[in-house]
């Protein structure tokens, strides 16, 4: 077993203030969402993906990793969509265990009137207070954050999709 490597006062002081300044800002957007749409952000989330999808469809097991959910909490969530009448769930006529998930119409529309002030809350708590210089950099570390990420996230998902 290797050594822990313990983070320094100064990573920790950093460490600290990336948790508080992302969950302060999710936190803030999920606000904004139930406030202005009615709804969570991870259901905004859900529309907006299946929304770029061809024919707005998509795979549930594709839907839960785009976004970042088990499968558990997505099926509950697309039934509460469904109730709304903004998603459909309908069989994968491939395999008999699959099912797809497809925004509607009405989701659509929906999805257009909270899209404004999402956009907006998102301009305003994080581009608008950063410099080009800093938004560049953002860029830099979140990619790298993700490619170090990568290999045990792929990893993950193959052992997931082994279970299924």
């Amino acid at each position: 077993m290797t050594e822990v490597r313990w983070l320094d006062a100064r990573e920790q002081m950093i460490w600290r203030g990336f948790l508080g300044a992302t969950g302060s800002f999710m936190e803030h957007l999920d606000r904004q969402m139930q406030r202005d749409s009615g709804m969570p952000l991870a259901y905004f989330e859900i529309l907006a993906v299946l929304s770029e999808m061809p024919g707005r469809s998509l795979r549930m097991s594709e839907l839960a990793a785009m976004c970042r959910s088990s499968r558990s909490r997505l099926s509950h969530a697309v039934s509460r969509l469904e109730e709304a009448g903004w998603v459909r769930r309908r069989a994968c006529e491939s395999d008999k265990r699959g099912q797809f998930a497809e925004l509607t119409d009405e989701g659509f529309k929906v999805l257009e009137k909270a899209a404004p002030g999402h956009v907006t809350a998102v301009r305003e708590h994080l581009f608008d207070v950063l410099t080009p210089e800093q938004l560049e950099q953002l860029d830099q570390i979140t990619a790298a954050i993700q490619a170090g990420l990568t290999p045990q996230c792929d990893k993950a998902k193959v052992e997931l999709q082994a279970e299924y």
